[in-house]
């Protein structure tokens, strides 16, 4: 289990529905250079039949860096490689706590908009579509619970509701329904690139 999609890097060895061992660092933009150390020191260097990663929306950088390592573990291992998005994996790891309550998740996007998507509880699925929009219109579609980097902005915007400040951490994939886990292992941007190529002169 790969989870690179924000600053947290986190990494888990699940087997028989149980964590084996697992590794969770705030490492800012140091993804690559943290990612396959924190592999390598889990139990027979994380060596798996199934390789799971955060294919996004978060860090252009961070989720090219996780799909990549899992695509060549994959390869390396003969693994099989399943994608899964950084918003679902915040929404499973809250129902943990509280299972019955639909859930409403925003992160930073960068460029001053959120990335937001809602959930249905028992059992988990989303019940809107994915969107990269300002505060002010994520604040307006949000539910009565936010979780995620951005929810206290959302909740102070939308001016009622409560803001759960938690980030992603591998083990929670735990508890990921099926049709969430196994999403092709491509990135999910969610909204265009940064960078424009230069327009080429007539």
């Amino acid at each position: 289990m790969i989870e690179t999609a924000t600053s947290v890097c986190s990494v888990a060895l699940l087997q028989d529905g149980a964590v084996v061992a697992s590794a969770h660092e705030n490492v800012g933009r140091g993804h690559a250079e943290r990612l396959l150390p924190m592999i390598a020191a889990l139990p027979e260097g994380g060596r798996a039949e199934s390789v799971l990663v955060d294919c996004g929306p978060g860090s252009f950088t961070g989720i090219r860096v996780g799909v990549a390592a899992a695509r060549g573990l994959g390869f390396g291992w003969g693994a099989s490689v399943h994608g899964y998005s950084s918003l679902s994996l915040l929404a499973a790891g809250y129902g943990t706590e509280d299972p019955d309550h639909a859930v409403t998740v925003a992160i930073n996007a960068g460029h001053g908009e959120v990335f937001i998507q809602s959930f249905e509880a028992d059992p988990l699925r989303a019940s809107g579509d994915m969107a990269s929009m300002l505060p002010d219109g994520a604040a307006e579609i949000s539910g009565a619970i936010v979780i995620g980097n951005a929810a206290g902005m959302i909740v102070a915007i939308k001016g009622c509701g409560v803001a759960i400040d938690r980030s992603l951490n591998a083990c929670d994939a735990l508890f990921l329904p099926l049709d969430l886990a196994t999403l092709p292992a491509v990135p999910i941007y969610g909204r265009g690139a940064d960078a424009k190529p230069m327009a080429v002169p007539a």
